[in-house]
Formats: structure tokens, C-alpha cells, sequence
């Protein structure tokens, strides 16, 4: 009896196991939604294609040498910024809508809190948009880029001008044109305009080199203090 009851037993189909899945893998920390003041804020999954225009301001002497939300302490002479949404990593164009001048810092805080500003820059990128004495600038943020995997593009490579010069009235912008004309190859008019007003930017090419470019830039500031440099 207990021989037929085992042979039965034996020739039964055996019930298929039912594979155990594995969690999903979880989202890096600063990947993942945060509360700062009562109000939660959820990291955007890309950066791909974002824009977007608002007040910048910048943190200093305060912060250098803490911790950074990425984990990487904050340097005020390196080119990052905080920004609440964007993916850590991400490379961003950043454009003073107020003077033209731009610059590209990485993401690698969270910030700021401050009603009505979309950005916080590092002390160096401030100071290359021309907005460290004020604090405070209106800005447009473009990304370029995501993740420390990708190599950055090669900022040392480039057309580079020297501007010297900005002016509402375009002979006088002309006047500069036709005097810096007698020293150097290149000299241009740029236009920019902001909001309903144009500005006639006299610019100098200085070479496709940023290092040279920066040479040429310290001698001129003797004459020009002002001056800076733009890449196109």
C-alpha cells in the first residue's frame, strides 16, 4: 500500500517553481524626490531639451568647502551650479540675458530655494557672465549635456573675440571699429538686442585658441577694463 501510494507519488508532474523577481534597482539619492520649506521637488529623469529663463544668483565664500548635494565639496572657483530639478552631471549653457556673455557650468548641487530664481552659480561663473557685483542676473539655461560619462567638448578650441565695447549709438560703435581697425585684422559689430533697445558690440578676434585669447585679454584690459571674452 505505502509502495503504490510512493510510486504515485513519484510519477506525479512536478508543480514549475514560480521564479522570484528581482526588485527594480533603486534611483540614485539625488535622483530621488526631496522636501526643502514643505515642498517636495522631483528630479527631471533627462535634461534633454531643457530651456528655460529666469533669475540667476550665486553662492560663495559661505559654502566653499562644504558638501555639495552630488557629495563633492563646492568649489567657488570651479564652473558648477545648483539647480532643484536638473539630473547631477548635466552640462548647461548659461546666458546673461543682460550683457550677452555666456559660460557653461556642470550641475552638481540642489538649489536655490529662494522664490523666483532658477539657478545658483559658483563665484568663477558668476564673475564670467559679469554678474558678481550685482548677485543677481537674468538669465537663459540650455543643456547640453548629462552624466560625468561623456566627455565635455573642448572649450580651449573655438573662434574667440576680445569685446571691448558696447554702445547704443551705432557711430560710436563705428568710431572704435575704425580706431582698434589700425592695430588689429579682425575687428566686427555685433548686434544684440535686449528687449526693445539694440546694443552695437565692437569685438576683436583674438584666435581659436582660449589660452592666446586670455593673453590678448590681459593686455587689452589696461586700456579696456571691461573687456572680456566671447566665444562663437
Amino acid at each position: 500500500m505505502f509502495l503504490g501510494i510512493f510510486l504515485l507519488a513519484s510519477c506525479a508532474p512536478k508543480q514549475p517553481q514560480l521564479s522570484k523577481k528581482s526588485p527594480p534597482p533603486k534611483a540614485p539619492a539625488t535622483q530621488r524626490p526631496y522636501k526643502v520649506n514643505g515642498k517636495t521637488y522631483h528630479p527631471l529623469p533627462s535634461a534633454t531639451g531643457y530651456v528655460e529663463e529666469g533669475i540667476a544668483s550665486w553662492y560663495g565664500p559661505g559654502f566653499h568647502g562644504r558638501r555639495t548635494a552630488s557629495g563633492e565639496r563646492y568649489n567657488m572657483y570651479a564652473f558648477t551650479a545648483a539647480h532643484k530639478t536638473l539630473p547631477m552631471g548635466t552640462k548647461v549653457l548659461v546666458t546673461n540675458l543682460e550683457n550677452g556673455r555666456q559660460t557653461v557650468v556642470r550641475i552638481n548641487d540642489r538649489g536655490p530655494f529662494v522664490k523666483g530664481r532658477i539657478i545658483d552659480l559658483s563665484y568663477a561663473a558668476a564673475r564670467a557672465l559679469g554678474m558678481h557685483k550685482k548677485g543677481v542676473a537674468r538669465v537663459r539655461i540650455e543643456a547640453l549635456s548629462e552624466g560625468p560619462e561623456k566627455p565635455p567638448p573642448n572649450f580651449d578650441r573655438g573662434e574667440f573675440f576680445i569685446q571691448v565695447g558696447a554702445f547704443k549709438n551705432y557711430d560710436n560703435a563705428l568710431r572704435l571699429k575704425e580706431k582698434l581697425s589700425k592695430k588689429f585684422r579682425i575687428v566686427t559689430i555685433a548686434p544684440y538686442k535686449r528687449g526693445r533697445e539694440v546694443f552695437y558690440r565692437v569685438q576683436i578676434f583674438a584666435s581659436q585658441s582660449l589660452r592666446e585669447a586670455k593673453r590678448l585679454l590681459a593686455l587689452l584690459e589696461r586700456e579696456f577694463p571691461q573687456a572680456f571674452i566671447v566665444a562663437r
